[in-house]
Order: structure tokens, then C-alpha cells, then sequence
């Protein structure tokens, strides 16, 4: 099989340098100047398309910067992502394609979108819906490791496309992935539910915290770690580590496009709505406590992590800056430290920090020292706020964000 890949961004660039590691041809196309030491780049879609059995399209379904969850979204209006960049590159895409090539989207949309906005542009070419759950940071392995593999087709049967696909998959992937087969809707629902589920875990686990904080005698992760062992009716374990709020450039966009759909069907109720409510009164929460701290001891605040999540550079829908938003808004602007972001501060007197990034984010319910993986040295005398409930330093008064139990 030859490969192309539209779209050669965060996202699509690393999808196909994986594909080509594999050992198959493969080119690629984006707006941007691109380079690769595996994928031969074209200067068009036609140049890219041309002569390919299979095409992925990585493009992006952007919303507006305001909707991407960095910043405070309930009191804007909902809205559904924009889909202008897809139509436009099938649109190009099928004018150089025969009905022997596979077209295949894997970006993010709404449930009813590819049927209502794309199906009536695939003209004379095969076509699958294909979205991938990948996250930023882990991408190649991802790709070749993935819980399960999403396949839509427009009636939801088996078909020769799927099976093509299927075939294809079988040749990269390293494990052994599920295949789950439906419509294009269903195919949507399974992609944008994923990242939903995981949002509503870390916000009732951070509920929890909440609680912790305003009764007392709680240990959050007391509560967590007995309910992440609870496989019966709770599924499995991750994301029950109560902290920092979700982040990334899925999680929280789409809860907040999902807040149209509800709007659009005329569900009734709004649970996405309820879900970025908790996310951002949370982040709210934990401002305060910084600033109480600051306030007390007259110390600036330093967030210890400006990224979405450790190890990376991406800012989309970091939590981080939400609680700097509302430390803002209380009355005191934080600084970040963050050599990814550029972000190089190095503090030489005491001050509030915030544990943003810490060793516990790799859900490590052990006792340890962060020392080896902080990106400063915190000063003597300083005010640590760890929300992961995993950093001890004799040195400084250090707050275990969400345990309440008195010291005995």
C-alpha cells in the first residue's frame, strides 16, 4: 500500500513518520512548511494524493481560541467546532481520486457532522471515518498502540473499506487493538465520549477534593484509591488520582462543543455544561488557596508548570493557566516556571508554588521526592501547595491540596 497524509501537523506529522517507519511509501501535504526525514512532502494535495491507496486526513476542527479551555468558556455561547479546513481539503482531495483509493478522516468532530457536512462531498472515492485517541506527548506510540481502533462506515456494516483499513492497521499496530466497526455517527459518539468519560472522571474525583477541603478529616486519595478498586461498577483505575483539572487539546473542547449538541437536540439538560462549570470552579478553588497563601505571607505565586501536562510544550486547554486566570482575577498575577514553554524563571527567595507538574502525574500512589524532576529550586521558607499530595520537604511549609486530616 501507498500512504498519504493531509495534514502534517502536531498531530498528522507524527502519524506518518510512524507509517513510514513501518516501511510503507509514504507522502504528505500541509499549508505550513513542513519537513521530514521519513515522509516525502508534496507542494499540493493532488501531488499528494496521487497514486495512494489509502489518505488520511489530519487536519484540524478548530474552535475559536476563546473555546479551547485554557480560559474561563461557561459564559460564552455554546458552538460546534469549525469544519471549514476538512470540507476544503476533501473538496480538493476527491478531484484528484478514483473509487480504487480510500479517503479517511481522523479529525475530531461532533456526533452527525461527517453525515450532515462531509457525505455529500465524497464523490467517485472510498471513504471511512477513522478517529484516532491519541495524546500529545505519546503520539508515535500511540499510533501503534491503541486501546481500540474506531472504523465508521455510512450504515455501520463490515464493509470492503473497513476490512482494507482493518488490513492495513494490521501490519503497524504493536498490540493487539479492538476494532469497533459502526456508522460515521457512532463512530463520532465512541471518539468525542472517550475523551468526555475521562473529563467527568477528573471532575468527580476533584469533587472529592472539594469535599475534603470544606469538612475536614479526608484524605482524598483515601477515597479515590478505594473507588479506583471498584471494577465492578467503576471502571478501572486511571484518572482516579484527584489534582490538577483536565487539559489538553480534546478533553475540555469537547465538553464545551458538546454543550451545543445538547443545545441542538434540545436534550433537556446539560451535563457537559455541569462538567466545565465543576472544571472551572475547581480551578477557582485552588486559586484561592494560593492566594490566601500569598496574601498571608506576602509571597508571590509561582506555578510550578505552565503545559497542559509534564513533558510537553503545549499550552491547549491548560489547566494551569486556568488557575493563573483566577489568580488574576483574585488579585494576584502568578509567574510560571516551565522550560518547555520557555517559561525559565528561577526564584531566589520564598515564595507560593504551585506543584502544576509533579512526579505523582504519572498516577503513582507511592511516597517520593520530586526533587529530581522540579524545573527550580524552591527556596527555604517557601509555601508549597502539592495537589497531587506526593511532595514532602522539611524546609518549607508544604500543603497537601485535598488532605484535610489533622496531623497526629
Amino acid at each position: 500500500m501507498k500512504i498519504g497524509f493531509i495534514g502534517l501537523g502536531k498531530l498528522g506529522k507524527a502519524c506518518a513518520e510512524v507509517v513510514s517507519k513501518k516501511g510503507f511509501d509514504v507522502t504528505g501535504f500541509d499549508t505550513a512548511e513542513v519537513k521530514s526525514d521519513f515522509v516525502t512532502v508534496k507542494s499540493s494535495i493532488r501531488e499528494c494524493v496521487t497514486e495512494r491507496d489509502l489518505v488520511f486526513i489530519a487536519v484540524p476542527t478548530p474552535h475559536s481560541p476563546e473555546y479551547d479551555g485554557r480560559h474561563p468558556t461557561v459564559h460564552l455561547p455554546p458552538k460546534d467546532f469549525d469544519y471549514s479546513i476538512v470540507k476544503s481539503v476533501i473538496e480538493e482531495s476527491v478531484k484528484h481520486m478514483n473509487k480504487n483509493q480510500m479517503l479517511i478522516l481522523i479529525s475530531t468532530v461532533l456526533p452527525g457532522t461527517v453525515r450532515r457536512e462531509f457525505s455529500q462531498l465524497i464523490k467517485n472515492v472510498k471513504f471511512v471515518y477513522n478517529p484516532y485517541l491519541i495524546a500529545m506527548g505519546s503520539v508515535e506510540w500511540d499510533m501503534v498502540n491503541p486501546e481500540m481502533v474506531i472504523i465508521g462506515t455510512e450504515h455501520g456494516d463490515t464493509t470492503a473499506e473497513s476490512a482494507e483499513l482493518i488490513s492495513f492497521y494490521n501490519q503497524i499496530m504493536e498490540n493487539n487493538p479492538q476494532y469497533h466497526v459502526g456508522t460515521w455517527d457512532e463512530a463520532e459518539c465512541i471518539k468525542i465520549f472517550y475523551n468526555t468519560w475521562i473529563s467527568t472522571k477528573i471532575g468527580l474525583s476533584n469533587m472529592i477534593l472539594d469535599v475534603a477541603e470544606r469538612l475536614g478529616n479526608i484524605n482524598v486519595d483515601v477515597v479515590t484509591n478505594a473507588l479506583s478498586t471498584a471494577k465492578m461498577r467503576i471502571t478501572g483505575p486511571q484518572y482516579m488520582k484527584a489534582g490538577m483539572g483536565d487539559g489538553g487539546a480534546c478533553h475540555p473542547r469537547d465538553n464545551i462543543a458538546l454543550r451545543y449538541l445538547a443545545k441542538e437536540l434540545n436534550l433537556q439538560y446539560d451535563l457537559f455544561d455541569a462538567i466545565m462549570n465543576a472544571r472551572e470552579q475547581q480551578a477557582k478553588n485552588l486559586a484561592a488557596e494560593l492566594v490566601k497563601q500569598s496574601q498571608k505571607y506576602n509571597y508571590p505565586i509561582y506555578i510550578h508548570g505552565k503545559a497542559y501536562k509534564p513533558k510537553v510544550s503545549y499550552l491547549d486547554g491548560s489547566y494551569s493557566i486556568l488557575v493563573g486566570d483566577y489568580c488574576r482575577l483574585l488579585g494576584v498575577d502568578p509567574i510560571y516556571i516551565d522550560p518547555l514553554t520557555g517559561d525559565n524563571f528561577q526564584p531566589d527567595a520564598p515564595g507560593v508554588f504551585l506543584l502544576a507538574h509533579s512526579a505523582a502525574t504519572t498516577y503513582k500512589y507511592t511516597r517520593q521526592n520530586d526533587s529530581d524532576v522540579l524545573y527550580c529550586d524552591i527556596p527555604d521558607d517557601s509555601v508549597v501547595v502539592d495537589p497531587w499530595r506526593n511532595y514532602y520537604n522539611s524546609k518549607c511549609k508544604v500543603i497537601h491540596y485535598g488532605n484535610t486530616r489533622p496531623d497526629v
